[in-house]
């Protein structure tokens, strides 16, 4: 895969969202509603992981990429299996990545992390600024007594 960059993990937001599943403050109803589109891409296009869900307990879970990029015109908003993704990124210069975890059993599902991936971009030359002379601390001024 082409660099990796600008990666933005949900563990934390994970972890705070099942302890208020299961302290009993969020419903297993709330956080069990992956639409069928979203579990038509976890059949078809997901990878299967060796993670139990946290919910059911019962499925492993599922990783789905979401590709999106001013590149990609009519493909943006895809899943795509995580093998093609390296391709892709051979052929345009960014494409935006957002991977989700899904129970294909249970419905649950959470945006675990989001990256940037493709040809980093040329550090852009910084402008030479030109040298100014350090100046030495000013002359104190001298003080004119009033006299009344």
């Amino acid at each position: 895969m082409r660099t990796r960059r600008r990666l933005v993990d949900y563990s934390l937001r994970r972890r705070a969202l099942l302890r208020e599943v299961y302290s009993g403050l969020v419903s297993t109803w709330e956080v069990c509603d992956a639409s069928p589109y979203l579990k038509n891409a976890a059949k078809y296009h997901g990878e299967r992981t060796d993670v139990r869900c946290p919910i059911c307990r019962r499925e492993n879970l599922t990783l789905v990429h979401y590709v999106y990029g001013d590149e990609l015109r009519q493909s943006a908003g895809q899943a795509r299996s995580r093998a093609e993704l390296p391709a892709l990124a051979a052929r345009v210069a960014e494409l935006q990545v957002y991977v989700v975890e899904v129970c294909r059993g249970c419905d649950w599902n959470l945006l675990v992390e989001q990256f940037l991936l493709g040809a980093e971009p040329a550090a852009a030359p910084r402008p030479v600024r030109p040298v100014r002379p350090v100046r030495s601390a000013r002359p104190a001024r001298e003080e004119r007594s009033v006299r009344a």
